[in-house]
């Protein structure tokens, strides 16, 4: 698997993801803080799924934000553990992984696109 920002993600995407990003990225950006402070996992990372997926907790219920993708948060060891990212594949997952404090690690999960996502936090 690819942990780097896929090329492939289309307009379609990038477009409602983006969207939702914007409502949500102060709610991302302090779990990440949150996860990170805890010592739960130096990795976190935020599932955009469209229907409910038994990866990590529901942070953002798209029905009740009117938003089109539902948030998770999870973390790296999770995902290993769930057999998302392959022990080979920490060591590169980690090498991608950018600056928590800027960017959030989206895993979008869809029928047509599965994939990480970076995307960087407004600037305040």
């Amino acid at each position: 698997m690819d942990y780097t920002n896929d090329p492939e993600l289309n307009g379609k995407y990038l477009g409602t993801i983006t969207k939702d990003f914007a409502t949500v990225s102060d709610t991302l950006s302090e779990a990440s803080s949150q996860i990170r402070k805890r010592d739960i996992s130096k990795y976190p990372i935020f599932v955009f799924a469209r229907q409910e997926v038994p990866l990590g907790g529901l942070l953002v219920n798209a029905d009740e934000m009117n938003l089109e993708w539902h948030v998770f948060a999870s973390y790296l060891e999770l995902f290993v553990q769930q057999g998302i990212i392959s022990e080979e594949g920490i060591e590169a997952f980690q090498q991608t992984y950018r600056e928590p404090n800027e960017y959030c690690c989206l895993f979008v999960l869809d029928e047509e696109f599965t994939n990480f996502v970076y995307i960087p936090y407004p600037e305040d």
